[in-house]
């Protein structure tokens, strides 16, 4: 087991960290930028680094001064959590070159999966189910034109290097189809600096479901179930739920099993997410996220298992800790993000947070490490934190929900806790009737114009 390990990362996911290598006996450091000394990963870390300025870019994406943080604390290990440099191969290299661990996956497996052509290549080798659309990067109108033919209109063009929304447009005909493919490649340069994109069949309203796996890099791989992720705006997950209302016990089953053996003849290492659209009884791989996911506590919770003592143990080299018979699934599991955001034009709120309650109880969680006082600087993401309730069946927990959001005070700041309450008390959502358009459309609608 490692005897320190760094967390390369920030907010409530940094403090998440801190408390599974705590649990695990592990020496933790924190590393900050300037706007972040007084965030409470630095207060409750052995060793805390100041890494640069708030620029991400001078300080979490810093490579040099993670190293140099390494150096200085004896660190062995890094965890990278989500976002900034969790799916950077590179950095993923360079570690193992400095002779400190990274916990997550190979850097092939990386690499592979961040690329979003050659992920679906992999993909389709593995057996996983794959949307119809082009076999590799699309630049010549005439052959996309004879793409989108044969795969039917609507079509989405899509980036490569692409994520979050960004180089993604769709084509409902002919017509549009080269100018949604010079939007995308424009958006694609400035988001990521390549422009390649590809082609997929649009499915016009398909809900977003994601398997949580675990692999141990000898060859073994297990499942811990589905995620609903379909409640989204701009392409951003909002409210996430397990198991999906839409699945029965079947079809989470198979698709579960597909996954699970895919991932062991990928000798994949670590947490990952397969992500699919899913319409009409089928699925259709969109990527993988070779990380440990925002949403990842509603799995959790129906589970029972910390998936990052799993990630921090299966990176020291310790097998799997179960067999796939050994995972049980208990009740539902939902989970809101709270921003710091205005509920209805979603402006960012940063600023001072002047009273912070957290609601409490059976079947709550909170994930956040904000406090009363804290300042939420205007450098980064606006997560507040993460609202998860669990429950025996799904109308437990959407009451629960419901309680605790009412519970759920924060001032001096805006958040979107106001949409939350709102969209636990609306029929469709209550009944699992939506999906991945579903948000949006409430919105354009005037659904929170209060």
């Amino acid at each position: 087991m490692f005897d320190k390990i760094l967390i390369a990362n920030r907010g409530e996911i940094a403090l998440r960290i801190l408390r599974a290598a705590k649990e695990l006996g592990i020496a933790t450091v924190a590393v900050y930028s300037t706007a972040d000394a007084e965030a409470m990963h630095v207060k409750l870390a052995d060793e805390s680094v100041c890494i640069g300025p708030p620029q991400a870019r001078d300080s979490y994406l810093n490579i040099p001064a993670l190293l140099a943080a390494c150096e200085i604390t004896g660190a062995d290990a890094i965890h990278p959590g989500y976002g900034f440099l969790s799916e950077n191969a590179r950095f993923a290299e360079i570690l193992a070159e400095h002779n400190i661990v990274f916990i997550g996956p190979k850097a092939e497996h990386i690499r592979i999966m961040g690329d979003k052509i050659e992920a679906k290549r992999t993909a389709r080798r593995l057996g996983i189910p794959c949307v119809p659309g082009s076999e590799g990067g699309v630049s010549d109108i005439d052959e996309a034109r004879r793409i989108a033919a044969d795969i039917g209109y609507p079509v989405l063009v899509k980036a490569a290097a692409g994520g979050g929304g960004r180089g993604m447009k769709v084509a409902r005909t002919a017509a549009d189809l080269e100018y949604a493919i010079g939007a995308a490649q424009t958006e694609a340069k400035a988001a990521f600096g390549d422009d390649s994109v590809y082609l997929e069949k649009y499915l016009e309203k398909p809900r977003h479901i994601e398997v949580q796996i675990l692999g141990d890099g000898q060859g073994r791989a297990i499942h811990l179930g589905e995620r609903d992720c379909s409640l989204q705006r701009r392409h951003q997950k909002v409210l996430e739920e397990s198991p999906s209302p839409a699945l029965n016990a079947e079809q989470r089953m198979e698709i579960g099993a597909i996954c699970a053996r895919a991932m062991a003849d990928m000798g994949y290492a670590g947490a990952g997410t397969i992500e699919f659209l899913y319409e009409d009884g089928r699925f259709y791989f969109i990527e993988m996220n070779t990380r440990i996911q925002v949403e990842h506590p509603v799995t959790e919770m129906i589970t029972g298992i910390d998936l990052v003592n799993e990630q921090i143990r299966i990176a020291a080299g310790s097998p799997l800790s179960m067999r796939q018979e050994d995972v049980a699934f208990f009740g539902h599991a939902i989970e809101c993000r709270v921003n710091a955001e205005h509920h209805s034009t979603f402006r960012p709120s940063p600023g001072r947070i002047a009273y912070f309650h957290p609601p409490g109880g059976v079947g709550v969680r909170v994930d956040s490490a904000v406090y009363q006082g804290y300042t939420i600087p205007p450098n980064y993401d606006s997560l507040v934190g993460k609202l998860i309730v669990h429950g025996r069946t799904r109308n437990e927990a959407l009451m629960r929900l419901r309680r605790a959001l009412d519970e759920f005070i924060v001032d001096g700041i805006e958040t979107t806790l106001p949409l939350f309450r709102t969209l636990v008390r609306n029929a469709d959502v209550q009944n699992g009737l939506y999906d991945i358009h579903w948000l949006e459309h409430f919105l354009a609608t005037g659904g929170m114009d209060v």
